[in-house]
């Protein structure tokens, strides 16, 4: 008989550019809000992309839902973001805010991307540069490392479990709940708060703007920068935000009587080397295909049980290929494959924080019965449509049930992370 833990969701947070909370976000997954705009402060300092997606974040909504010290005094957006959904998942999971109470076996792992180079970094370069590096103050170090949103998340809580932080790229966000994931499966906790951030402006985007894979078309119609699968599509459109959730042992959750949204079965990390094909910017075929198996075999399921591909379509040249990896790995008839969607479309493409915010996506659809749909899919990429009929990525939101959800990220430095949710029986 297997000692490993079942694990479930039963707590939900998100902070993304189409809604600052999950009945926000649900809410315009469902209805196909963009929340990508035109900065014009880009157009300025000469960025051929001038669009992104920036939560809408006031000081009035960060008085409300933060405590004093960090809403007035933080300037991070990615640590403000992770907070913001990190309390919000703990709380939708009904916890209590009892720093000290909870015991070892309650823990958290907020992923990060670049979060030193947030936005905020701009406040703290001129001291420097002129000389006044000691009017920094103390919060210069902790608002830039990589673990500072996860520590700043619990000066909250107080939890004294597990405390760290994860940083692999594009695959942050599902990689830290998939090692939340392993680690109650394992029995070292019993609950787990998780997620990842990723902060946004001009110090983060600039880079990517500099290695022409940003969306440069659709400055004047931003909404329809982000073209995931699209014959059209043009690069990427950056964006910020966070996601977050609680995990915990069956047993625990039903011993609180918690709202369980789904059960995570299992999934898998790998790389493909920087081998076959992969690089610094693009995957091995090889490993695409063998993580996504190994994933289903992790889980216990077979390919034929999946309902919907969360995919990681970044509306880049490598989407295509994507999908074909994805019909090589699953090995199904073109009538029997699930249904694929992203939310990039509606939100662009958050970086460390796109697995964590894709995952709360999943869980909404599993536990609510729906599927959202893919918005700028007017034309599909003929290299998709000679693998796959058009049916199979929806443009319209589905009401239906969702038994299993397969969610992939793939990253810079030929990474590769899928993780696999199902709806829960006892």
């Amino acid at each position: 008989m297997s000692n490993k833990h079942r694990v479930v969701i039963t707590g939900l947070g998100v902070v993304s550019p189409n809604g600052n909370n999950v009945e926000e976000f649900e809410s315009a997954l469902r209805a196909g809000k963009s929340g990508i705009k035109r900065w014009d402060n880009l157009e300025k300092i000469n960025f051929k992309g001038q669009i992104g997606g920036k939560p809408d974040i006031s000081q009035e909504y960060k008085e409300e839902h933060l405590p004093g010290f960090i809403a007035k005094k933080l300037q991070n957006h990615a640590v403000i973001y992770a907070c913001l959904s990190g309390l919000e998942a703990w709380k939708n999971a009904g916890l209590d805010i009892a720093p000290g109470q909870y015991d070892r076996k309650t823990g958290l792992l907020i992923g990060s991307g670049a979060l030193g180079l947030d936005s905020f970094i701009e406040h703290k370069i001129y001291p420097i540069d002129n000389g006044d590096h000691r009017k920094l103050g103390s919060r210069s170090v902790p608002e830039s490392m990589s673990s500072g949103a996860g520590a700043y998340l619990n000066s909250i809580l107080g939890l004294k479990g597990r405390i760290f932080s994860n940083s692999s790229a594009c695959i942050t966000g599902s990689e830290a709940i998939l090692q939340a994931f392993e680690m109650i499966q394992s029995g070292k906790m019993e609950r787990m708060l998780c997620g990842s951030t990723e902060g946004d402006g001009r110090y983060i985007w600039g880079g990517f703007d500099a290695m022409r894979i940003l969306c440069s078309d659709s400055n004047d119609t931003p909404e329809k920068g982000s073209r995931p699968m699209s014959a059209t599509s043009s690069g990427f459109v950056p964006s910020g935000g966070s996601g977050a959730m609680v995990l915990e042992t069956l047993e625990a959750a039903e011993a609180r009587g918690a709202h369980i949204y789904a059960e995570i079965l299992g999934g898998d990390v790998n790389s493909g080397g920087q081998q076959g094909g992969g690089s610094m910017t693009a995957q091995n075929p090889e490993a695409v295909v063998d993580c996504i198996q190994t994933a289903i075999s992790n889980s216990g399921i077979k390919s034929s049980e999946i309902d919907l591909i969360s995919g990681h379509l970044t509306s880049t040249k490598g989407d295509p290929y994507e999908i074909k990896n994805w019909f090589d790995a699953l090995d199904l008839p073109k009538d029997e494959f699930p249904l694929v969607n992203t939310p990039k479309s509606m939100i662009g493409h958050c970086v460390a924080g796109a697995g964590s915010i894709e995952l709360v996506a999943c869980a909404l659809q599993i536990s609510n019965g729906f599927v959202h749909k893919n918005i700028n899919l007017e034309e599909i990429h003929p290299d998709i449509l000679s693998i796959l009929d058009e049916g199979k990525f929806p443009t319209d939101t589905e009401e239906k049930e969702i038994n299993t959800i397969i969610k992939s990220n793939f990253g810079f430095g030929d990474l590769n992370c899928c993780v696999v949710l199902r709806k829960y029986k006892k």
